[in-house]
């Protein structure tokens, strides 16, 4: 089969070569030993059967270093089971509903901050947003706020030549530097604040995660922490995606701005849209425990497999023109947000959030176009989204 395409030319060789392995290759080994997988109802198998499919990678990686073991979205039952109802104790649909207000006047405080018709998009709010409203959330002090973009920024930096490569190159000094210590500074200072909410508890999330309990068990500090680094890390950056890729869904497809600030309840659809459309997390990751087949394909024990989520969004055999963006499509169920008992925590707060941003961008601005002639840049791999996105704005 021909090289796997980057993401950085704005996905359109990708979604090529994602069409044509759902074609001819729809279970492929690369390189590196791992299966691929490629279509929609074999990505759902994989991700709906923890028992045949693991996500503990420490499995066939024993040198998996430390603080990476034991995190919600790399364990399996039982343990996964219990972790996560202690966690949703504390991480509630409510809470995040109730977050509404707050999310609204964050997002109207941002835009009124900017100047000029002409700005980055992604720097400016979308990525803003969620950091700020994660950051409330946990209860962290408004100033140490640049904190998380030092620390993410660091970690999205480091380049993998492919997905595959961001699960086993983590032995240079770059990983050291760009990956591993940002990692564990975020870690300490969390670790600072757990300490202080175990002290003196407040209304934050940080406190309720202390303070949940099922059955007599608690959350450890590392547990807690690993969520906060989740949500901190994972939320934030996948939502970032979302608002920029929302803005240049809408930029392809003319006549849908007009058409969302005539009928705000389409929001909510085209935002799902847009995660099938260009899903922000591309790939999963999972072991298995056994010999298993599929799509004809034999995978042996302890392999790694990697369901593609956005090749599972574009697949024909579930959707009618999957290339086509329809924000008002009836055949949904995009896999964005993962499957199964690894769905996503925070696919509430991303939708919320996605939401009120349209809301609030098409209520400060009559037009919001892509600046022409300007440059977008890309993330790399495993990510589907804009790292800069210049935009030109009119107001009313």
């Amino acid at each position: 089969m021909t090289a796997r395409p980057s993401t950085q030319d704005g996905g359109a060789a990708l979604l090529g070569w994602l069409r044509d392995m759902r074609d001819q290759a729809p279970v492929w080994r690369d390189e590196y030993g791992v299966h691929h997988v490629f279509r929609y109802d074999d990505v759902v198998a994989v991700t709906t059967d923890p028992a045949r499919f693991s996500s503990d990678i420490s499995r066939i990686m024993p040198d998996l270093d430390p603080l990476s073991r034991d995190i919600l979205s790399v364990i399996d039952p039982p343990l996964h089971r219990k972790l996560r109802r202690l966690v949703s104790q504390a991480f509630t649909p409510r809470m995040v509903a109730q977050l509404e207000p707050r999310v609204v006047e964050l997002g109207r405080e941002l835009l009124e901050k900017i100047d000029g018709d002409q700005f980055d998009l992604i720097e400016e709010f979308a990525y803003a947003l969620p950091v700020i409203v994660i950051a409330e959330l946990l209860g962290v002090p408004a100033q140490d706020r640049d904190l998380f973009r030092e620390w993410s920024e660091k970690m999205l930096s480091k380049e993998f030549d492919d997905p595959v490569s961001m699960q086993f190159e983590n032995d240079d000094a770059d990983f050291d530097a760009l990956v591993r210590t940002p990692m564990q500074q975020m870690r300490a200072y969390l670790g600072g604040h757990l300490a202080d909410r175990r002290a003196t508890p407040r209304e934050d999330l940080l406190t309720k995660l202390v303070e949940a309990e099922l059955d007599g068990d608690r959350l450890t500090d590392k547990q807690v922490i690993d969520f906060a680094c989740l949500l901190l890390m994972a939320g934030h950056v996948s939502t970032t995606m979302l608002l920029g890729n929302t803005v240049l869904c809408m930029e392809d497809n003319p006549g849908l701005q007009d058409r969302l600030r005539a009928d705000r309840s389409l929001i909510p659809a085209t935002i799902e849209e847009v995660m099938r459309f260009r899903a922000p997390i591309t790939i999963a990751s999972r072991v298995t425990t056994e010999d298993v087949e599929i799509a004809g394909v034999t995978i042996p024990a302890n392999s790694m497999v990697m369901p593609w989520l956005l090749s599972a969004n574009h697949d024909e055999r579930r959707f009618s023109e999957p290339d086509r963006f329809v924000p008002d499509r009836k055949d949904a169920q995009q896999l964005a947000f993962g499957h199964g008992i690894h769905f996503c925590l925070g696919a509430p707060l991303a939708r919320l959030e996605g939401r009120i941003a349209v809301e609030l961008m098409l209520d400060a601005f009559t037009d919001v176009r892509v600046t022409p002639g300007a440059e977008v840049t890309y993330h790399r791999e495993g990510l589907f989204g804009a790292k800069t996105l210049p935009v030109t704005v009119r107001r009313g």
